[in-house]
């Protein structure tokens, strides 16, 4: 059974950083092509980056490019997500996701496996 486990949510301030981990187990890590995703109260769960399965590509949404950093440790079957300055509509619960297919992939639905979240609250 493949589990996601999500960590390091929290409140902070605007501007401030905090890095997300997500932990995976079940099956070998390198199988997976990650994404995280954040959904705010009311609103549709969005795509927030990807990485693919080496580590060599990424891609971001607008609203967090050159502040948010995905990265991944294959020898630790973990995925991070570093977000700087942070703003106050980064606020969500953000999840983790894998995927087994080819390609990146940009849409909740083509995303496997998923992780239960971990809040994220950025007060202004």
């Amino acid at each position: 059974q493949v589990q996601l486990v999500e960590s390091g949510g929290g409140l902070v301030q605007a501007g401030d950083s905090l890095r997300l981990s997500c932990a995976v187990s079940g099956r070998t890590f390198t199988t997976y092509g990650m994404g995280w995703f954040r959904q705010a109260p009311g609103k549709e769960r969005e795509f927030v980056g990807a990485i693919s399965r080496g580590g060599s590509t990424t891609a971001y949404a607008d609203s967090v490019k050159g502040r948010f950093t995905i990265t991944r440790d294959n020898a630790k079957n973990t995925v991070y997500l570093q977000m700087n300055s942070l703003k106050p509509e980064d606020s969500a619960v953000y999840y983790c996701a894998g995927e087994v297919k080819s390609g990146m992939k940009y849409q909740a639905h083509e995303y496997d496996y998923w992780g239960q979240g971990t809040q994220v609250t950025v007060s202004s």
